[in-house]
């Protein structure tokens, strides 16, 4: 059994192992693949694994020994599903794998903006503490986050885990889904969308991207919030119009934002948000503890496993 990895760096760039991948079949893992070289590296392989290497309904078509495909990372838009499922073909994801992790990136995102540590930081290693005539200062408001509101936005395993983190720091939670999920997490109370904007201290995004979803949050929307209010998005860059995010940003409509994904990534130059006032983009990094990537490389063997087993598991484009 023939395994190539397509791009295997940012699951493990080197503090990983492969020794379980590569007792399943022998495995040549490359880096990173541009998409001129995908079929060549794939060619022959019965197995292949992709995070963000895009498997076209062309490229399947040309890869003839292809058996399954496998996707590290929940998100499998990067693959034609339907086009591998016509072949027979089994397209796995991860699904669990960094719900702490991204809940987690979500009030380092949150402090930052309540409390901008990194920022007193550097003035105080810029020595401003030190010629200070008082006994300490601040350059932005600090912000308690007892008694705000958080809204999730979708309450799948990650808007759960970011509504008993809220809880845990004496915030009151209000939700939106698309269905009532049940149990509904303790102290959650559900409501409208457009009233998560409206009410919410902090809008925090954790819904798929779908032709409903995309640009969810919009001018209109965030005209909705409060002018004192966070938005914080780890889901993914296409829910929010960038523009208008911008424009809410630079004209004080909102207070901040919190990023962890753009609409195209890397983000082109010119990138609104690249420049808007009070907007902190990290580079889609919420997924990448040391924890959650182990985690996902595990699940990945078992899911191959399962399938070279004739019992294939988290298959997402099945009958």
């Amino acid at each position: 059994m023939k395994i190539v990895v397509l791009d295997g760096y940012t699951l493990n760039p080197g503090d990983l192992t492969w020794k379980d991948l590569e007792t399943l079949g022998r495995c040549t893992v490359y880096d990173r693949t541009p998409a001129e070289l995908t079929v060549e590296r794939a060619n022959g392989a019965e197995i292949v694994l992709t995070n963000k290497t895009v498997l076209s309904a062309d490229i399947i078509g040309r890869l003839e020994q292809l058996q399954y495909i496998g996707v590290l990372a929940t998100g499998y838009n990067i693959v034609d599903v339907e086009a591998a499922r016509k072949r027979g073909i089994p397209v796995a994801n991860v699904p669990t794998y960094g719900t702490e992790s991204v809940a987690q990136m979500v009030f380092a995102h949150l402090l930052n903006l309540s409390q901008h540590v990194a920022h007193h930081a550097e003035t105080v290693r810029a020595g401003r503490w030190s010629a200070c005539p008082d006994f300490c200062y601040w350059d932005t408001p600090l912000i308690e986050l007892q008694g705000l509101t958080m809204g999730i936005i979708g309450l799948g395993r990650i808007g759960r885990a970011v509504a008993r983190l809220a809880r845990a720091f004496g915030m009151k939670v209000i939700a939106y889904d698309v269905t009532t999920p049940s149990p509904l997490p303790e102290g959650c109370k559900m409501m409208e969308l457009d009233d998560i904007f409206r009410r919410a201290d902090v809008v925090s995004l954790h819904c798929p991207l779908t032709p409903q979803t995309d640009c969810l949050v919009n001018k209109e929307r965030l005209a909705l919030m409060k002018p004192t209010a966070f938005l914080i998005n780890t889901s993914r860059g296409p829910l929010i119009d960038e523009q208008a995010l911008a424009e809410a940003l630079n004209d004080g409509k909102i207070a901040g934002a919190g990023l962890d994904v753009v609409v195209t990534e890397p983000p082109v130059p010119d990138n609104p948000l690249l420049k808007a006032k009070n907007c902190y983009i990290t580079p889609h990094i919420a997924w990448a503890t040391r924890a959650a990537r182990k985690r996902l490389l595990q699940v990945s063997v078992q899911n191959i496993a399962t399938f070279l087993d004739g019992r294939p598991q988290n298959v997402v484009n099945g009958k």
